[in-house]
């Protein structure tokens, strides 16, 4: 659980290095979390960012999840009074000129509920009709909301039976037995409620560690087809295992072509559980080598990312956690185990003295390398009373990978902010990747890329027998390999869209292997392109 930061609104224009750092035109989200004496949990965990292109202009807008109000004297029924404006949730369209509108209200996604502090964000077009779905966390109940393709979105939580309950974070789309329809998997991060909450530390009263509360189990859903979903947490073998779980990603990592997933567990084992693939799990971290750190000691793991970092063509791991613990890199070594390699890559001198949330691993500069950023924040608002020696704001990390090792770079900021969630993809389709970062009680941060250095292919996949937007696809171009998924990072969830940097090189050669079995050539490609491919039938 603890970590928190990166990405402070900021106001003015940095240019420098790869990013430029600036909050386009329009919006205007603040998150609201609600800080109070009493030392709540939850109010520092939120603030989830989303980019999908919910109207099918061909260009991402922007979804920020929100929190919502507490007091220090909280009674059951809750009430975090979603209903009031401030505490929305929001959706900005993006519009040509590069500016953005709120459209939260007209797009019917302005009730919140009252009983749901907000998350997270997942995306995904569940029922396979083109236009992409969003599903909300909340400590309270979830919420689905399906696009109705006209601009609007409908409520169908209870309908479809994806509520959940307790506290979720993250959650991610993905489809588990490939039967061509997008299953859901929620984290929940404890069992906890205002009422028992408690504060710990000595002169200085701070949040508890995860520890001093009991854990909870994760929820996966069966998709039916139909509309509805199937809780098949037990059946699947998801609930045998309890854990304190904050980030999730999914990755075919022993190449059986069936998804797998792993989760991010604050202050316990990871979990990885792999895709048997007669619609059960079976958790192997321990095993494969990804439960704990290299000194065999747990760690709080927050946000995930799961692809191929050395395009050795296996999916490997990042993990962020707290300072003094250093970032998790889990190599894959392709024979169903992982290998740690923080030291090696040089990312354990890198984030030795901070703390993360919100991560990816994204090609920045279109050299056929995928880069690092980090959201950095501590998780205790008053760290430094405690520990001089650490920091409860940082400004983020941009790390570029040279080969497999990673340097730090610019990240466009020195700002120190309460980073959060994290979400990526091509906001002005360059063929340049951006990130805009949610910031705890705080604005967004928008990181608009500025390099064109290299040479780039962007891929938008249809599927016809797969579901419809390739989820869970193997996408081979140039000796590198990308795995099709909007799930990872910290709450968050990023463009569908699959990105290449190509360096050099004026074509491509791409190869992708479909969810259904499909096995897909191009040869020839031309670069610097938005090219989408339909599954072959």
């Amino acid at each position: 659980m603890f970590r928190l930061w990166l990405a402070a609104a900021v106001a003015t224009s940095i240019a420098v290095g790869i990013f430029r750092v600036k909050t386009p035109a329009g919006i205007d989200f603040l998150h609201q979390n609600s800080p109070t004496p009493k030392k709540y949990l939850i109010e520092t965990m939120g603030g989830g960012v989303a980019l999908l292109d919910y109207n099918n202009d061909g260009l991402l807008d922007v979804f920020l999840v929100n929190s919502g109000q507490l007091t220090p004297s909280m009674h059951a029924p809750y009430n975090f009074q979603r209903s009031l404006p401030k505490y929305w949730n929001r959706l900005y369209r993006q519009n040509r000129d590069g500016s953005f509108t709120d459209v939260t209200k007209a797009a019917g996604l302005a009730n919140a509920g009252d009983g749901n502090y907000g998350m997270g964000v997942a995306i995904g077009d569940y029922d396979n009709d083109g236009f992409p779905d969003i599903y909300v966390t909340n400590y309270g109940k979830d919420t689905l909301y399906h696009n109705n393709g006209d601009g609007t979105f409908t409520d169908v939580t209870a309908k479809a039976g994806v509520a959940a309950g307790g506290w979720s974070a993250s959650a991610g789309f993905f489809d588990y037995d490939n039967d061509g329809h997008l299953d859901l998997l929620v984290t929940r991060y404890m069992q906890w409620d205002p009422a028992h909450n408690k504060a710990c530390g000595g002169s200085w009263v701070t949040y508890c560690p995860p520890g001093a509360f009991p854990a909870t189990t994760n929820i996966l859903y069966h998709n039916n087809g139909d509309g509805t979903f199937a809780d098949v947490s037990k059946a699947s073998g998801i609930a045998a295992k309890k854990g304190r779980s904050l980030g999730v990603a999914f990755a075919d990592y022993d190449g059986d072509g069936y998804p797998d997933i792993f989760i991010a567990n604050d202050g316990m084992e990871e979990f990885l559980f792999h895709n048997n693939r007669n619609g059960t799990f079976t958790e192997r971290a321990e095993e494969a080598g990804v439960a704990l750190s290299d000194d065999g000691n747990p760690y709080a793991g927050m946000g995930v990312d799961f692809r191929d970092y050395d395009n050795d063509g296996k999916p490997d791991l990042i993990v962020t956690n707290l300072a003094k613990q250093i970032y998790a890199i889990y190599h894959n070594d392709g024979n169903g185990s992982f290998s740690y390699r923080s030291l090696q890559t040089g990312l354990a001198k890198l984030s030795a003295a901070s703390s993360g949330w919100g991560v990816g691993f994204v090609d920045f500069n279109n050299d056929g390398w995928k880069d690092i950023f980090v959201a950095q924040s501590h998780v205790m608002d008053n760290v430094e009373k405690i520990n001089p020696s650490m920091h409860y704001k940082e400004p983020p990390m941009l790390a570029l990978n040279s080969k497999g090792v990673f340097q730090r770079a610019d990240a466009g900021t020195s700002v120190p902010v309460a980073g959060r969630g994290a979400a990526f993809g091509d906001l002005r389709n360059t063929g340049r990747m951006d990130v805009v970062m949610g910031v705890l009680g705080a604005r967004p941060e928008v990181f608009m890329n500025q390099d064109s250095s290299n040479h780039w292919l962007t891929l938008t996949l249809v599927g016809a027998k797969s579901n419809r937007d390739g989820i869970g696809s193997r996408v081979v171009v140039n000796g590198q390999t990308q795995n099709v998924t909007t799930a990872g990072s910290y709450l968050s969830a990023s463009d569908k869209r699959v990105h290449f940097g190509l360096g050099a090189d004026r074509t491509a050669s791409v190869e992708i292997f479909w969810p259904s079995g499909i096995h897909q050539v191009l040869k020839n490609v031309r670069a610097d392109q938005f090219l989408t491919v339909k599954e072959a039938q």
